[in-house]
Protein backbone atom coordinates (compact mmCIF):
# COMPACT_ATOMS: atom_id res chain seq x y z
CA UNK A 1 0.00 0.00 0.00
CA UNK A 2 1.25 3.48 -0.79
CA UNK A 3 1.92 5.83 2.07
CA UNK A 4 1.52 9.55 1.84
CA UNK A 5 4.41 11.79 2.69
CA UNK A 6 4.07 13.01 6.28
CA UNK A 7 3.92 16.62 5.10
CA UNK A 8 1.09 15.96 2.60
CA UNK A 9 -0.80 13.78 5.07
CA UNK A 10 -0.52 16.43 7.81
CA UNK A 11 -1.72 19.24 5.55
CA UNK A 12 -4.59 17.15 4.21
CA UNK A 13 -5.76 16.07 7.65
CA UNK A 14 -5.54 19.65 9.03
CA UNK A 15 -7.55 20.89 6.06
CA UNK A 16 -10.11 18.14 6.51
CA UNK A 17 -10.45 18.60 10.27
CA UNK A 18 -10.47 22.38 10.07
CA UNK A 19 -13.73 22.24 8.14
CA UNK A 20 -16.37 22.76 10.84
CA UNK A 21 -19.33 20.42 11.16
CA UNK A 22 -21.72 23.29 11.85
CA UNK A 23 -21.11 26.28 9.56
CA UNK A 24 -23.33 28.59 11.63
CA UNK A 25 -21.39 27.96 14.84
CA UNK A 26 -18.14 28.52 13.00
CA UNK A 27 -19.40 31.86 11.71
CA UNK A 28 -19.34 30.74 8.09
CA UNK A 29 -21.81 32.20 5.64
CA UNK A 30 -21.93 29.17 3.36
CA UNK A 31 -24.62 26.55 3.55
CA UNK A 32 -24.22 23.15 5.11
CA UNK A 33 -24.62 21.62 1.61
CA UNK A 34 -21.56 23.51 0.35
CA UNK A 35 -19.66 22.44 3.43
CA UNK A 36 -20.53 18.75 2.87
CA UNK A 37 -19.59 19.05 -0.81
CA UNK A 38 -16.18 20.41 0.18
CA UNK A 39 -15.57 17.49 2.53
CA UNK A 40 -16.76 15.03 -0.13
CA UNK A 41 -14.42 16.55 -2.72
CA UNK A 42 -11.49 16.24 -0.30
CA UNK A 43 -12.28 12.59 0.43
CA UNK A 44 -12.66 11.78 -3.28
CA UNK A 45 -9.33 13.48 -4.02
CA UNK A 46 -7.62 11.48 -1.28
CA UNK A 47 -9.12 8.21 -2.51
CA UNK A 48 -8.09 8.94 -6.11
CA UNK A 49 -4.54 9.71 -5.00
CA UNK A 50 -4.30 6.51 -2.98
CA UNK A 51 -5.67 4.40 -5.84
CA UNK A 52 -3.21 5.93 -8.29
CA UNK A 53 -0.37 5.32 -5.85
CA UNK A 54 -1.39 1.69 -5.34
CA UNK A 55 -1.49 1.08 -9.09
CA UNK A 56 1.93 2.66 -9.50
CA UNK A 57 3.38 0.60 -6.63
CA UNK A 58 1.96 -2.63 -8.05
CA UNK A 59 3.45 -1.80 -11.44
CA UNK A 60 6.88 -1.24 -9.83
CA UNK A 61 6.59 -4.52 -7.90
CA UNK A 62 5.73 -6.35 -11.11
CA UNK A 63 8.71 -4.79 -12.87
CA UNK A 64 11.03 -5.75 -9.99
CA UNK A 65 9.72 -9.34 -10.02
CA UNK A 66 10.14 -9.61 -13.80
CA UNK A 67 13.71 -8.32 -13.69
CA UNK A 68 14.53 -10.40 -10.59
CA UNK A 69 13.50 -13.56 -12.45
CA UNK A 70 16.17 -12.80 -15.06
CA UNK A 71 18.96 -12.41 -12.49
CA UNK A 72 21.49 -15.21 -12.10
CA UNK A 73 22.87 -13.69 -8.89
CA UNK A 74 20.55 -13.69 -5.88
CA UNK A 75 19.84 -10.37 -4.21
CA UNK A 76 21.35 -11.57 -0.92
CA UNK A 77 24.62 -12.50 -2.66
CA UNK A 78 24.76 -9.20 -4.53
CA UNK A 79 24.10 -7.40 -1.25
CA UNK A 80 27.10 -9.13 0.36
CA UNK A 81 29.31 -7.93 -2.52
CA UNK A 82 27.97 -4.38 -2.17
CA UNK A 83 28.51 -4.31 1.60
CA UNK A 84 32.09 -5.56 1.12
CA UNK A 85 32.76 -2.36 -0.87
CA UNK A 86 31.54 -0.03 1.91
CA UNK A 87 32.92 -0.82 5.38
CA UNK A 88 30.29 -0.29 8.11
CA UNK A 89 27.64 0.34 5.43
CA UNK A 90 23.95 -0.39 5.93
CA UNK A 91 21.52 -1.03 3.08
CA UNK A 92 19.03 1.82 2.87
CA UNK A 93 17.42 0.79 -0.41
CA UNK A 94 17.88 -1.94 -3.01
CA UNK A 95 16.43 -2.60 -6.42
CA UNK A 96 17.11 -4.48 -9.61
CA UNK A 97 17.17 -2.43 -12.80
CA UNK A 98 18.45 -2.19 -16.34
CA UNK A 99 21.21 0.39 -16.50
CA UNK A 100 23.29 1.04 -19.62
CA UNK A 101 22.03 -2.24 -21.09
CA UNK A 102 23.08 -4.29 -18.05
CA UNK A 103 20.87 -5.96 -15.49
CA UNK A 104 22.16 -4.75 -12.12
CA UNK A 105 21.36 -4.89 -8.45
CA UNK A 106 21.60 -1.32 -7.16
CA UNK A 107 22.18 -0.71 -3.45
CA UNK A 108 22.05 2.62 -1.64
CA UNK A 109 24.18 2.30 1.48
CA UNK A 110 24.43 4.64 4.44
CA UNK A 111 27.64 5.04 6.41
CA UNK A 112 27.82 6.10 10.06
CA UNK A 113 28.85 9.74 10.60
CA UNK A 114 28.10 10.67 6.96
CA UNK A 115 25.09 12.16 5.22
CA UNK A 116 26.34 10.87 1.87
CA UNK A 117 24.98 7.74 0.23
CA UNK A 118 27.22 5.13 -1.37
CA UNK A 119 25.54 3.64 -4.42
CA UNK A 120 26.94 0.24 -5.36
CA UNK A 121 25.93 -1.49 -8.59
CA UNK A 122 26.42 -5.26 -8.88
CA UNK A 123 25.97 -7.08 -12.19
CA UNK A 124 22.97 -9.39 -11.70
CA UNK A 125 24.32 -11.92 -14.20
CA UNK A 126 27.98 -12.17 -13.16
CA UNK A 127 28.08 -10.86 -9.57
CA UNK A 128 30.85 -8.40 -10.42
CA UNK A 129 30.76 -4.95 -8.80
CA UNK A 130 30.14 -2.56 -11.68
CA UNK A 131 30.45 0.76 -9.86
CA UNK A 132 30.71 2.46 -6.49
CA UNK A 133 29.58 6.08 -6.40
CA UNK A 134 29.10 8.64 -3.64
CA UNK A 135 25.96 10.77 -3.72
CA UNK A 136 25.29 13.74 -1.50
CA UNK A 137 21.93 14.06 0.23
CA UNK A 138 20.99 16.74 -2.33
CA UNK A 139 21.87 14.48 -5.28
CA UNK A 140 19.87 11.64 -3.72
CA UNK A 141 16.83 13.91 -3.33
CA UNK A 142 17.06 15.03 -6.97
CA UNK A 143 17.31 11.40 -8.10
CA UNK A 144 14.10 10.56 -6.22
CA UNK A 145 12.24 13.33 -8.06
Amino acid sequence: MTTLSPAFHGKFMRLLHDLPDDPEIAGLNESKDKHMKAKTILWVALAAGLLAGCASEKSEQTKQARLGAKAKIAKVDAEKSALAQVPNGTVKEAEIEKEHGKLIWSFDLTVPDSKDIKEVAVDALTGQVVSVETETAEQEAKEKD
